[in-house]
């Protein structure tokens, strides 16, 4: 049965959908909905509806509305990136670069290259703190590079990514080697934990493709964009009827757009107020967690998400830790929800070099828009008695000094 005060602190897996945008998606849902790519008057209101969300997107992204591609979420705009930038540009190379804490929706398509299309890729390493170095990123592009991607904030652990550095270094690089800005390496940013937390952007970013999805900023799910700079063409992962400019066949998920719409422009007005929110209260809970003995935090300390809270527990198996705070009400999870199904570790908190025994007692704390200084109160008191309770049972005793 659910707990009679449910706590919510899983928005980096989805957020709720913000009353306001389920208001901007109602007509859509209903009365208006035609077809965009009809002529008739409904086929029109549908398409003036999407052209509206497309050049609102624009505006906050600061680039062209003919950039902006939608498609069924983040997952199809890493993919759409990643395979159709590869595809496009085989003939000027086959290698790959990106780093070992992106999400598997960047992973797993760059895997597939390399096992089934003949794509190089290189796996920069991160630092104890989860952060990419531009230094790394400039001193792996060859003349055959086709595609960097390096995400903007991570979804595990909240680190967020020197983007803009590694944008102007790989400029530089096409600078020094003859490259025109539409010659690849191309700079890929996978935006999906970002979005509505930091500056989109692209041209302060130096990113020629940006990945967003509406989940994760109260928007509808199943849908998102990918922005994709001017002179620079993809092999589509679609055909059919040719939308989105030839790059996403399908007929147009009008509601979700205009809910993508609302969400973005929302979530870009209030970003400000409701980060120094958030931040008091990542901080307040920080300090509290790390209060716990044999505790540590994940991530880096100060350029991380503003929501985002990620401790170790030393000693302890963190899906029974999920389960007990689930029994109190409060949702949280131990890493991607993508992964949850999975009793692997946490490939993030392995690759910033802690072991096995540390990644799965990892707690993943996001809040959001409703979650209050009372709410950050129950979970430090909650948890205490759950780690205690569990170390207990634990056959497992390790060191903390080989993990700070």
């Amino acid at each position: 049965m659910p707990h009679e005060s449910e706590i919510y602190l899983d928005h980096a897996a989805t957020a709720p959908l913000d009353p306001r945008v389920l208001d901007a998606m109602m007509p859509y849902l209903t009365g208006t909905f035609g077809n965009p790519s009809s002529f008739h008057s409904a086929g029109r209101s549908a398409k003036e509806a999407v052209d509206d969300a497309r050049d609102s997107i624009a505006r906050v992204l600061e680039c062209r509305a003919t950039e902006i591609v939608f498609t069924a979420g983040g997952t199809e705009a890493n993919n759409l990136a990643i395979l159709g930038a590869y595809r496009s540009y085989r003939e000027k190379g086959n290698h790959l670069i990106t780093d070992a804490v992106e999400h598997h929706a960047v992973l797993h398509p760059i895997e597939h290259l390399v096992k089934k299309e003949g794509a190089a890729a290189t796996m920069l390493k991160v630092d104890r703190l989860g952060m990419v170095h531009p230094d790394a990123v400039e001193g792996a592009i060859t003349e055959g590079t086709v595609l960097v991607s390096v995400m903007y904030a991570n979804n595990e652990i909240g680190t967020v990514m020197p983007v803009s550095e590694i944008g102007a270094r790989i400029a530089a690089w096409k600078a020094a080697h003859g490259r025109k800005p539409t010659d690849p390496p191309f700079f890929h940013v996978d935006a999906c934990q970002a979005a509505g937390a930091l500056p989109l952007g692209v041209k302060a970013i130096g990113c020629d493709l940006m990945s967003v999805n509406g989940s994760k900023i109260y928007g509808p799910k199943q849908v998102g964009f990918l922005y994709v700079r001017s002179g620079m063409r993809l092999e589509p992962l679609l055909y059919g009827g040719g939308q989105e400019g030839g790059m996403r066949s399908g007929t147009e998920n009008v509601a979700g757009i205009v809910g993508l719409r609302k969400a973005l422009t929302l979530a870009h007005e209030e970003r400000e107020r409701e980060n120094a929110r958030l931040i008091a209260l990542r901080d307040r809970l920080i300090a509290g967690l790390l209060a716990i003995p044999k505790t540590r935090l994940n991530g880096h300390p100060t350029a991380r998400l503003p929501n985002n809270v990620n401790v170790s527990f030393l000693d302890i198996e963190g899906e029974a830790m999920i389960l007990h705070l689930d029994e109190a009400g409060i949702r949280a999870s131990t890493g991607s929800a993508c992964t949850s199904a999975s009793l692997d570790p946490s490939h993030v908190i392995i690759a910033t070099g802690l072991p096995y025994e540390a990644a799965h007692g990892s707690l993943r704390v996001t809040m959001g828009r409703a979650t209050t200084d009372s709410d950050v109160d129950r979970l430090l008191t909650a948890l205490p008695p759950v780690i205690a309770t569990l170390r207990k049972l634990s056959p497992v005793k390790l060191d903390m000094k080989h993990y700070v």
